[in-house]
């Protein structure tokens, strides 16, 4: 089912340009502690003990690992990054990462003993490793009805890759699965014998369907060979701006030859500031960057983007002058521009959100006339506001939506244009991920990583926000 392109701008259009406000929680953070502890108490505890949810909110959980799916195949670990598409008859059509390693001991889709690895054709598994060790990551598909709040099915759909980790949706209606990984056969000192067989650190796409199948795994080489984590695409050139998480990686914009057509090739850049040649923006040592100032930015050149060193992020920032930044993860299109969280920037390490304006010539000639402008969105400093930013999504009303990666309890936090805060759920398990809304608006999607499993939030939401601090 693809998504309309004018569909994706009018339901990102909903993101109201707005989100000045936010820099709000910058000023806020060193006084607003005790209202951060104040908006956790409006959160029920769970008689599950799986998520804490505010009054009148409840949660469906599915697809947890182990469950046998409508192929055969076992639902994968680590649940991961997610996107939701409008599927046909009104269901929402949710791809979903796993953040697999290849010697992972449980979670397999293929079973403890790989004997459902034989299902499996060989020209749909990216790495089999020799039938030894096969790529344990991936996506599986899911058909979700809002209405019945009931899941029609699900099924592996992209096999054979390393740590899926998160990714993005595309405005022609396909997931962007990223390999947080870049083995190599024999790398790492490991065994001759060593059963793995293909490169990884690539970007995958998964068309978002309906109908049971794998796709073919045809890794993004053009895009580059690094440890992915996410992507956002700028609807109207088609442009794909992607993180790196590493604690020194880059912000990198991929330039497709054909718009749509990622697999045909293109060209990889990444941002640095114009003013400021080999920036560090992570702000560990002292704060160079405030929220609110914008620069100027321009794109260079990554030259060898499938290099077997993974030293892409050296070239850009010593060669190139491209700025660093602390763990590229969680990046999300919204209406005007991309967000991107950096889970451990700032002074406390407690993550940023920055904003990426493109050029309205963004990728062509004159872009130099009137280039891109990025700033520093948010930087709190206070876990009790928002602690380790990773996964985000804009909401349909315009609020900006982020899943922690921090110490335990984890939150899914809302923020509001004006700045405002409220928390949306709550688990000691482990590392939310995934957070998408569903093409209704009616219907949050999270995972919990560890045990795995998805679950679908519903309830009052502007009653929620009407709650913010």
């Amino acid at each position: 089912m693809h998504l309309h392109r004018r569909h994706f701008l009018q339901r990102s259009g909903l993101t109201a340009l707005a989100f000045s406000g936010l820099q709000r929680l910058t000023a806020q953070s060193r006084t607003t502690s005790r209202d951060g502890a104040s908006l956790d108490a409006k959160l029920e505890p769970d008689f599950h003990g799986t998520l804490d949810l505010p009054p009148g909110f409840s949660y469906t959980a599915f697809s947890e690992t182990g469950d046998t799916m409508d192929d055969g195949f076992l639902v994968p670990g680590n649940h991961d990054g997610m996107g939701a598409f409008a599927g046909p008859g009104g269901r929402t059509i949710l791809v979903r990462n796993h953040e697999m390693d290849a010697g992972a001991t449980v979670g397999s889709p293929f079973g403890g003993k790989r004997s459902l690895l034989r299902k499996v054709p060989r020209e749909k598994l990216y790495d089999a490793g020799h039938g030894r060790k096969p790529g344990l990551g991936g996506t599986t598909t899911l058909v979700y009805d809002t209405r019945t709040r009931k899941l029609e099915r699900h099924f592996l759909s992209l096999a054979g890759t390393y740590r899926n980790c998160a990714g993005g949706v595309t405005p022609w209606g396909s997931w962007i699965s990223c390999e947080e990984d870049v083995s190599t056969p024999n790398s790492g000192g490991q065994a001759p014998d060593d059963p793995m067989e293909r490169r990884h650190g690539f970007n995958f796409e998964v068309p978002a369907s309906a109908e049971i199948g794998l796709v073919d795994p045809v890794p993004l080489k053009a895009m580059g060979r690094f440890m992915h984590e996410a992507i956002a695409v700028e609807p109207r050139s088609g442009v794909v701006y992607q993180t790196e998480d590493c604690g020194d990686g880059l912000f990198y914009r991929f330039l497709p030859d054909r718009p749509g057509r990622l697999a045909e090739g293109g060209r990889l850049q990444a941002l640095k500031l114009r003013d400021v040649p080999r920036a560090d923006t992570r702000n560990w040592s002292e704060r160079r960057f405030v929220p609110g100032t914008r620069f100027a930015v321009e794109w260079v050149d990554i030259r060898n983007v499938e290099s077997e060193d993974d030293d892409l992020r050296y070239q850009g920032y010593f060669e190139r002058g491209a700025a660093r930044f602390a763990r590229g993860e969680g990046c999300w299109w919204g209406r005007d521009a991309a967000f991107f969280a950096c889970t451990n920037g700032g002074r406390m390490k407690k993550g940023q959100i920055w904003r990426y304006v493109p050029s309205p010539d963004e990728g062509k000639p004159d872009e130099e006339k009137a280039p891109g402008q990025l700033e520093l969105f948010i930087e709190p400093d206070d876990g009790s506001l928002v602690e380790n930013a990773d996964n985000l999504t804009v909401a349909p009303w315009g609020d900006l939506i982020i899943a922690e990666d921090g110490v335990s309890p984890q939150f899914v936090v809302g923020v509001t244009p004006e700045g405002k805060i409220y928390k949306v759920a709550r688990t000691t398990l482990s590392e939310l991920t995934g957070a998408c809304f569903s093409p209704d608006g009616t219907t949050l999607f999270v995972n919990i990583q560890i045990p795995g499993l998805t679950v679908a939030i519903t309830g009052p939401w502007q009653e929620l926000r009407a709650t913010a601090i």
